[in-house]
């Protein structure tokens, strides 16, 4: 295959992974690795006086094309860089395939197509260990294809399984069930979550709902049958409830606040088991007897005024704790900070409670500024992490080496190297800005 470019892109120098720029390492694979072909091209093919560009294989030397348009160097980095495009296509079926993210039989057809070009690839690089990479990525895909056709026969099965328990849970209601609306609310939600089940065949499907069906009818019947006593039985708690509104009312003068707030929850247990009156008659009964209780409780808590009064000075005290941590600048002098904090919340323990509508507020202030506290010794760690220093200085470096090799350039008078030099330079400043504005935002 020949090929003809009269504008080589620049090859010179290595470009850092993109994912080492921003997390700071690289991520393990089971797949063969791949070596780079751009960073030494010559060790994978060679370019003869003609411009012809040979690739190297374990079967010999093989034509990939021409190169007329530079310097040798160049048309090997030409073809190098086509050869790391395969790579790169490789190594994203690759990470498809690992996540399971995709469709299985496509990343099969694209494996089985990379596979198909390597022998006629016209690229420069390590085709042997490429090939071996490639080989991998199609075993994986046709594992996936089959994992994907069993997931598929599971979900199935566990569809079939699902509507099976779903109707065997109808039948029990409809057999045993006595709460009605919990039961009937259960049912409904039965029926939908039926109809969002999906890949059952239609034979196994229409036998499965006619179970489900026949128990709904059932459930139905004895509903039905339910309420038929139900008046009667409304009647009974009417009168049952008459009797706890009476006490009800008889108690709210007491000043026994212990035993007669525990009588009227008492009452408040009687009153729940003793069922439902007819519904215009349960309200009003209902009005009265909680307008008892009310009575009650509001005498109660008048009583405790002074408990109230000892916990709203707590609070006061617990106000000044707060306006005191509030001048507290961890940036000014972290250690002085954490101790003066510590002493803080000391004093705000031995205070003691307050009323419980400021707790959650008064808390919460405190909690905000001991989280202030702990976000700026959080940051001290991080702004200390010699790993992303490390590559902010490596960074650094590379971009002055640049900076040289174009000055050593341009003094010897090779405009074209400076040129390249000052591109390389520019790109690694780039690199070096994000990773210094990534340790600032740390």
């Amino acid at each position: 295959m020949t090929h003809q470019d009269t504008t080589p892109e620049s090859t010179a120098g290595a470009t850092p992974d993109a994912a080492a720029i921003a997390a700071g390492s690289g991520s393990a694979s089971a797949a063969p690795s791949v070596p780079a072909a751009s960073p030494e091209p010559q060790r994978w093919g060679r370019v003869d006086e003609a411009g012809t560009v040979y690739v190297r294989t374990a079967e010999g030397e093989r034509s990939v094309g021409s190169w007329q348009a530079g310097e040798p160097a160049e048309g090997l980095a030409h073809f190098a860089r086509k050869f790391d495009d395969l790579r790169t296509e490789a190594e994203l079926l690759e990470k498809r395939l690992t996540s399971g993210s995709g469709d299985a039989k496509q990343s099969l057809t694209s494996a089985q197509h990379l596979r198909d070009a390597l022998p006629e690839a016209a690229v420069v690089g390590d085709l042997a260990a490429l090939g071996a990479l490639v080989e991998h990525l199609v075993r994986h895909a046709e594992q996936a294809v089959e994992e994907a056709k069993a997931h598929k026969e599971k979900a199935r099965a566990d569809a079939i399984a699902r509507k099976e328990a779903l109707a065997a849970e109808a039948e029990e209601i409809a057999a045993e069930a006595t709460h009605w609306k919990s039961a009937g609310d259960r049912l409904r939600a039965i029926l939908e979550e039926w109809k969002s089940v999906r890949g059952v065949d239609r034979k196994t499907d229409e036998q499965l709902w006619r179970r489900f069906s026949k128990a709904r009818d059932a459930f139905n019947r004895r509903r039905g049958s339910h309420f038929a006593d139900l008046d009667r039985q409304r009647a009974a708690a009417k009168v049952r409830k008459q009797e706890l509104v009476d006490e009800a009312e008889a108690l709210t003068e007491s000043s026994d606040w212990g035993a007669t707030a525990t009588r009227y929850k008492e009452l408040m247990a009687e009153w729940k088991a003793s069922g439902r009156a007819p519904k215009d008659s349960d309200d009003a009964l209902w009005q009265r007897f909680r307008a008892a209780q009310d009575a009650f409780f509001a005498r109660r808590s008048a009583a405790f005024s002074e408990r109230d009064a000892e916990f709203a000075e707590n609070a006061k005290r617990k106000e000044a704790l707060l306006a005191e941590a509030e001048a507290i600048d961890p940036g000014a002098d972290l250690a002085a900070a954490q101790a003066h904090l510590q002493r803080i919340q000391q004093q705000w323990d031995e205070i003691g409670k307050v009323p419980r509508e400021r707790m959650r507020e008064l808390e919460g202030r405190l909690r905000s500024i001991a989280d202030k506290v702990r976000e700026a010794s959080d940051a001290q760690w991080r702004r200390s992490d010699p790993e992303a220093q490390a590559r902010v200085d490596q960074f650094r470096e590379r971009v002055e080496q640049f900076e040289a090799q174009a000055e050593k350039a341009r003094a010897a008078g090779d405009a074209k190297r400076a040129k390249k030099a000052d591109e390389q330079a520019a790109q690694w400043r780039v690199w070096l800005d994000a990773a210094e504005r990534a340790l600032a935002d740390r």
